[in-house]
Order: C-alpha cells, then structure tokens, then sequence
C-alpha cells in the first residue's frame, strides 16, 4: 500500500509541474484534464501526508518516552502517544477507502428518470414526491435542478418525470437510487380509510459530455410536435416539442418543458447521451459478469430497493436491511443519513472483496 501510495504522491507533484507550465495552461482543453486529475488525486495525497506526518510524531514521541525521568511528563508523553496511535489507524482506514477503484462516473451531474408504475393516480402522486425529496436533497447540496420532460398526472404529481441534478458528484451520492420504490398509504381518494401499495420506478443516469459519448447526427431522427399538459389538453399551437429517436438502438427521447425548441432539443440530446452512455455500461458490465454481484445494486430497474410506510412513519432499504422512522423528514430532503449508509456499506463490502 505505502508504495502505491508513494506513486500517487509522486504523481500529483508531477502534475502539479505540468499545470504550472505556460503552454498547458494556454491549451484549455488539456488545462482542464490535468486539473481534473490533480483534483482527483489531491484527497488521497493530503491523507497520506497526514499519515506519514502522525508516524513520524510516534516515533518521536516513543524517543522521548526512553529517556523521559520525569513521572509527570512521561505520564503525559504515553497519552499523547496513545492519542496519535489512534489517528494513525484511522489514517490507514480512510487511505484503504480512499484506495479503492474509483468509479470513473462519481463526480459527473446525473440525468434522473422517475415514472409510475403499478397504482395509477396514486403512483403518479407518490412520483411527485420523489421528484420533490430529490430536489430537495439537492438543493441542500448547492445542486442545481433543471425539468427535462415531464407529463402531469389529472390529480398531480407526475405520470412521468425526466429531469437533470447538476453538480460536482451528484452521481457519488445518487448512484444507488435506480430501481423499483414501494408506497404504502392511505390515498386521498380512498374512502374507506385502506392502505394501498403503489410502485415508483427510478432510474439514475449519469450525465454523459460529448467526449465520453459520441453521437452521430445522422442516427438520429427529429420530430416536431405540439406540447401538451395534463388529460392531452394542448399547451401551445406551435411545434416546440422535439422528439429524438435513436435508430441504431431505438431509444426515443422527448422533451417539451421549454418554449423554445432550440432548448427543447438541447436537453432531449442530453438525455439521449446519457441513455447512450448507460447502455454502453451495461455492456460493459456485461463482459465481466464473472466477478461477484455487487448487494448492493447500482442500475437495476426491476430491483425492489425501497418501500416507505405512511402510517408508521417508516422508510426501509432492503438492500442493505436498514428502516428509519423518519420518513416525513426524508421526503422533505433530509436523505443524508440514508444515503452515507448505503454508501458506506458498498465501501466495507469492496474492501472486503479486495482482502
């Protein structure tokens, strides 16, 4: 590890050089690459010298403590020793995180597709909820959220919801969200007081740039129609909406939330990269399915990964077999403490594979 780790810093002071050289800070393109790379590498670099910095104070301490007579002060050398061995095992602890393979997605803005499934008006609503909990979630991060598409239900929330989460690792924390989330409620429509079970399902993609997929224009055929709201009650008269099919793969992709079809067909192409950029994963995933299945599923649609209960106030993952009983809180935005779960346990379950 201490080798590695001795690369990584050599690494990063290389870079460090190069950033500083006129003809790449002129050249935007490769200014930018390399930054990314010093940012990538500079949490790791920084524990490290904090590492060697803690055991380097050890082992002076330890000097002190040999030749040490005083009671008083030796009394007070073997705590401050005990303290920095301390820090120096959750030093190595936080380097073997920090070690891990990282996924070459976790800093990229993320494309979010939420749509109802089994529940009718009810899945529509609880749809709504999601959207809202996501927003939320973001905005306490300083994320910016931005509606790609999205078709209103008669009674509220959202038939279906397409809708981006811009900022700094917002893939990092939202990764694990992809799958099937379970509803159990009361609906305001149901007289008899009965809880009803309605399903959402969810889809994280992150959000692909033109350099990491690259789309030919002739692939693609553009449609022009006029938006609609709710029940197909029309919006505007003139043909805004764009719709964006993919024909060597079939994707369809519209979006009609802006006015202008200029934007309209912007966004749709965002999500069609990132739908792209999914399937190409999924590829990818697939020629090395020999390696052990993750618990903790990342991208599978069909998973049942969550079900909140109204009446108890309750939110269980059943992933990683953890409920909060807290769920109003959760659905205002307050996803901290579910989400640095769910993270932490894929961490342990990596290093665990990797020993």
């Amino acid at each position: 590890m201490l080798q590695k780790l001795e690369e990584i810093q050599e690494k990063y002071e290389k870079i460090g050089l190069e950033l500083s050289k006129p003809e790449v800070i002129s050249n935007q393109k490769e200014f930018q690459k390399l930054m990314k790379q010093h940012n990538s590498l500079e949490p790791v670099v920084l524990e490290y010298r904090k590492y060697k910095e803690t055991k380097k104070a050890i082992g002076e301490i330890k000097e002190i403590i040999k030749g040490e007579k005083d009671k008083d002060m030796l009394e007070m050398a073997q705590e401050e020793l005990a303290a920095e061995e301390v820090e120096l095992v959750n030093s190595e602890e936080k380097l073997k995180l920090l070690l891990l393979p990282k996924d070459p997605n976790d800093d990229k803005s993320v494309i979010v597709e939420i749509r109802g499934g089994a529940g009718g008006d009810e899945a529509a609503l609880f749809a709504g909820d999601l959207f809202r909990m996501y927003s939320r979630f973001g905005e306490t991060k300083g994320w910016k959220i931005d509606i790609m598409d999205s078709h209103e239900s008669d009674l509220g929330g959202y038939k279906e919801i397409v809708f981006s989460i811009e900022g700094n690792g917002a893939y990092s924390k939202l990764k694990y969200e992809s799958g099937v989330h379970r509803v159990q409620r009361i609906p305001t429509t149901e007289s008899g007081g009965r809880i009803h079970t309605s399903t959402v399902t969810v889809a994280v993609l992150p959000e692909a740039e033109e350099v990491d997929i690259d789309v030919d224009p002739n692939d693609v055929r553009v449609d022009l129609f006029c938006s609609s709201g709710p029940g197909g009650q029309s919006v505007n008269t003139t043909k805004s909406a764009v719709r964006l099919t993919h024909e060597p793969t079939g994707i369809v992709v519209s979006c009609q939330d802006e006015k202008s079809q200029i934007k309209n067909k912007d966004k749709a192409m965002k999500v069609l990269r990132a739908r792209l950029y999914e399937k190409a994963m999924e590829e990818e995933i697939a020629k090395v399915a020999s390696e052990r299945k993750s618990q903790v599923g990342t991208g599978d649609r069909s998973e049942r990964i969550r079900t909140y209960n109204f009446p108890q106030n309750r939110i269980t993952d059943h992933r990683i077999g953890l409920t909060l009983h807290k769920l109003d809180s959760i659905l205002e935005g307050g996803m901290d403490e579910l989400v640095e779960t769910i993270i932490t346990t894929k961490q342990a379950e990596n290093l665990k594979n990797q020993e």
